[in-house]
């Protein structure tokens, strides 16, 4: 099977796919990743061919940062590359709506990786699940308003979906977390798998791992690892930082990600790094402080690492929410306080949180993910044929696609924007 790995490149969404793509390819099917060109040396370390989608027409289409305006761009670039490969099924990133219609257009199967809990509705239950800021309601809602959106303006809106009812799922959709972590309860929906963390991550450079371990034992306080993330807590979080790493008892390393804006005072005990790799840097640590993004949770627990949660939008209340009533994380308040460092001292010295995310940690690290999500992925291109492996879960069937979904789509490349950037 020819299979064309097209996620956001991002690393939040880009590793869990090589994962998968490299567990595919170790089973005999030909693998390549589509994405923006930065991506590249990324795919040669994971060893995938590589296609860069700005050559199909994807300038800045797989950015997490503009996934809700360019998804026409990248359903064009996603068409263009798997008619290019001979594509016979797509793996996508959850949000990535434009790989969802250019398979509903080619007539194949899609795989989309979500993150590590369910962002939209449940099939049933969860109706105690306390709501932080929006509800699921709503976000399902706005999701499948920009979905309908970009397919109107792709040419499909005319004829049925190749998902009636809840297309965002793609054929399906593989999730990265355990059961455990969604509301106790609730009904995930059909075509919604727990295939576990997928992890993978470039190999961290040797002389740069070794530059931070020099500097954080000049120090010599105890480190947390701080990963920051676009909506980390809402606002600027860089005077909470400077308040609670500024002559206290922890000294932090910092991990920007997309903050772009960082402000850290001169006499705070805060190390900035921005690499593509982050196990090394929270192995270094005691704590992991988070907005509740999936990458850096999944990384802390699969290390036995606790956790200070302070969530704003996407999946990070979800998910904060879920490592606090699996007893894994703290709260961290956005607001300030008489003693900022109060939140990491309390998790620092709490065994039973300590123990407790261990033992979460270990319950993930056992699940074979890549090889589950590689089950999946199999049944999702042939319905009726038998999983290759079994590992003990069960796999519902996808819909069928429609006969004339090739023809429709490849009516809808060449339609012009339509205002998206």
């Amino acid at each position: 099977m020819n299979i064309l790995l097209c996620p956001l490149s991002d690393g939040g969404y880009l590793y869990p796919a090589i994962a998968a793509g490299r567990e595919l390819r170790r089973r005999g099917h030909r693998v390549s990743l589509l994405g923006r060109a930065g991506a590249a040396p990324v795919a040669a370390e994971a060893g995938l061919p590589f296609a860069a989608a700005e050559e199909f027409g994807g300038q800045r289409a797989f950015s997490a940062a503009r996934w809700g305006r360019t998804g026409l761009a990248q359903y064009r670039a996603v068409s263009r590359a798997a008619r290019q490969t001979g594509a016979d099924l797509l793996v996508t990133s959850v949000l990535c709506n434009g790989a969802l219609l250019a398979a509903e257009a080619l007539d194949l199967p899609v795989a989309v990786i979500g993150l590590s809990v369910h962002l939209w509705d449940y099939r049933a239950g969860g109706a105690g699940e306390p709501q932080y800021g929006r509800t699921r309601e709503n976000r399902t809602a706005e999701c499948l308003a920009l979905y309908a959106a970009v397919r109107e303006q792709a040419g499909l809106a005319g004829r049925p979906s190749r998902w009636p009812g809840n297309p965002l799922l793609g054929d399906a959709l593989l999730l990265r977390g355990l059961p455990e972590l969604e509301y106790p309860g609730a009904e995930l929906p059909e075509r919604v798998h727990q295939v576990g963390p997928l992890p993978w991550e470039p190999a961290a450079d040797p002389a740069e791992l070794a530059a931070v371990r020099e500097q954080v034992a000049r120090t010599g306080k105890p480190v947390v690892y701080v990963h920051l993330g676009r909506f980390f807590g809402g606002g600027s979080p860089w005077p909470r930082l400077n308040a609670a790493f500024t002559g206290g008892p922890f000294q932090a390393v910092v991990e920007q990600g997309r903050s772009t804006d960082p402000r850290p005072d001169p006499g705070a005990d805060l190390l900035l790094v921005r690499k593509p790799w982050l196990g090394p840097l929270v192995a270094l640590s005691g704590l992991v402080l988070t907005s509740g993004t999936s990458a850096p949770v999944l990384a802390a627990l699969l290390r036995g690492r606790a956790l200070g949660v302070s969530p704003n939008g996407s999946e990070q209340p979800l998910l904060s929410g879920a490592c606090l009533r699996a007893g894994v994380a703290v709260h961290v308040p956005r607001t300030a306080s008489p003693d900022p460092a109060e939140p990491i001292r309390r998790a620092w010295l709490d065994a039973g949180l300590r123990g407790r995310a261990r033992a979460l940690g270990r319950r993930l690290a056992a699940v074979k993910g890549a090889a589950r999500a590689a089950d999946v992925i199999e049944r999702a291109a042939q319905p009726s044929a038998p999983s290759r492996e079994d590992h003990g879960y069960s796999i519902s069937r996808p819909g069928p696609g429609g006969a004339d979904a090739a023809v429709g789509g490849r009516a809808g490349l060449d339609q012009p924007a339509l205002g998206l950037s």
